[in-house]
């Protein structure tokens, strides 16, 4: 594995502009690129003016996400206007959807999928004027498990590792099996040792991520004895260190497992915090989407991470107005929203996605008006269902992780307790990567007040 944590400086060799749209498994990405063109001479700068290639790493989940991207696109060509050989490239999910389309017109000189940046390098080397190149190949083997990624955080102190690629459920709303492909999962003595080298310079916490994490599986070739579930693997992050804090994000409520929730009670440093997307309150609507669990399956594995953990954070993701959704539908949606009382939530209208079982099938039959109606119900209903999550927590003593200055006041500090919750508290000189014990004060929908604890 690659040994460069952080970004290399050198003002006299060529530079690479990244922009990363999307999710976190887009930021890993990201620092995976860097690696890879840092391996060949390039640098990162975050100054566009000066760079040699531009690339944006790009998101489909969301019609918003590409809207975003094509806009950027324009003010990349204006870079390339100013400045001779400048190389303009699109990369990620975008990229792997819209293949040829993104080549037309736009004066994009590169197109490379999530499982092509291997061969990012050659790409480049092989453009001409008028010989743009492409390459969005879907791979069922490829994890950039042999890659250190590039550390591309500000403050040393988080990280994400990606521990898997792809996606098998095929969710009818859904694109991410068509731009990642196949679900595969990575060699974890490769994961582990990722972790080891981050907690080895600095890090004091680790984001494991997969499209849905908890269906990790690594099945040794030689020796079954040797095979390692999501349970097991989280086990070996935790015996790191005492000190490096463990994450992991996105958990499917179809896989999520006794066996992960009692791990996670039996290690401290498993950060009690399970992102568990929930997408609809309503049966009907998730058979529809194809999500292989109803309303009674989700409350009851929310029952049993509050009864193992009952100081565990659970926040998860709410699609309104999908394909044929009733107002009962939404209803249920919103009781169920309120049995669970979330501590947050993200909260989106239904976006047709061209290629996905629910574009080929249903009919999104339901007006830009009503969706818009139904999320400002479901954003309100979470505005009070954080508050009153975050209420719970006064008079709690927190052991919190420093990230840095409070953004609002210089001489407080915020940080995250280990269900995710943003504290906020005065600074004694701490640095961030340092541990605080804090008792909560007073709340927002979003915050806790805290004071210190000596």
């Amino acid at each position: 594995m690659h040994k460069n944590i952080r970004p290399i400086i050198d003002p006299s060799k060529p530079k690479v502009y990244i922009e990363t749209y999307g999710c976190q498994m887009n930021v890993n990405d990201s620092e995976v690129i860097l690696s890879i063109l840092q391996d060949e001479g390039y640098v990162l700068t975050d100054n566009i003016e000066e760079a040699n290639i531009i690339l944006a790493n790009t998101c489909s989940i969301r019609d918003n996400a590409e809207q975003r991207v094509w806009g950027r696109i324009d003010q990349f060509r204006i870079q390339k206007r100013k400045r001779d050989g400048v190389i303009i490239g699109i990369v990620g999910c975008m990229a792997e959807r819209l293949k040829t389309k993104l080549l037309e017109g736009h004066e994009v000189d590169l197109v490379a999928g999530p499982d092509a940046y291997r061969s990012l390098p050659q790409l480049i080397r092989d453009i001409t004027p008028n010989s743009p190149q492409i390459n969005v190949l879907l791979s069922h083997e490829e994890t950039y498990a042999d890659i250190s990624p590039v550390r591309m955080d500000k403050n040393g102190i988080s990280a994400f590792i990606s521990i898997m690629r792809g996606c098998n459920n095929v969710c009818s709303y859904c694109v991410v099996p068509y731009t990642r492909g196949a679900e595969r999962s990575r060699d974890p003595e490769t994961i582990v040792r990722e972790a080891q080298e981050l907690f080895d310079n600095g890090y004091k916490e680790v984001t494991l991520l997969g499209q849905n994490v908890d269906s990790y599986f690594w099945k040794d070739a030689e020796n079954a004895s040797k095979n390692v579930n999501f349970a097991q693997l989280l086990e070996k992050v935790a015996k790191i260190s005492p000190e490096l804090r463990v994450r992991f994000s996105t958990s499917h409520p179809k896989d999520i497992s006794d066996e992960v929730i009692y791990t996670m009670a039996i290690y401290e440093n498993i950060c009690r915090h399970i992102h568990l997307p929930v997408q609809s309150g309503s049966s009907i609507m998730l058979e529809k989407m194809r999500r292989k669990y109803n309303r009674e399956w989700y409350l009851e594995r929310v029952d049993k991470i509050r009864s193992v953990l009952p100081d565990c954070g659970i926040t998860t993701d709410v699609i309104a107005g999908f394909c044929g959704e009733t107002e009962q539908d939404h209803q249920d949606t919103l009781t169920l929203m309120e049995k669970v009382v979330f501590d947050s939530a993200f909260m989106f209208a239904y976006s047709e996605r061209p290629g996905t079982l629910a574009s080929k099938k249903y009919p999104d039959d339901i007006t830009y008006e009503e969706k818009t109606r139904r999320l400002n119900e479901i954003i309100a209903l979470q505005g009070r269902m954080s508050l009153k999550s975050n209420e719970k927590e006064i008079g709690k003593q927190l052991k919190v992780l420093v990230e840095g200055p409070s953004k609002k006041n210089p001489n407080e500090l915020c940080g995250r307790a280990s269900s995710n919750k943003m504290c906020v508290f005065p600074s004694k000189g701490e640095k961030p990567g340092d541990y605080c014990t804090v008792e909560v004060v007073s709340v927002t929908s979003a915050t806790l007040l805290c004071k210190r604890i000596d």
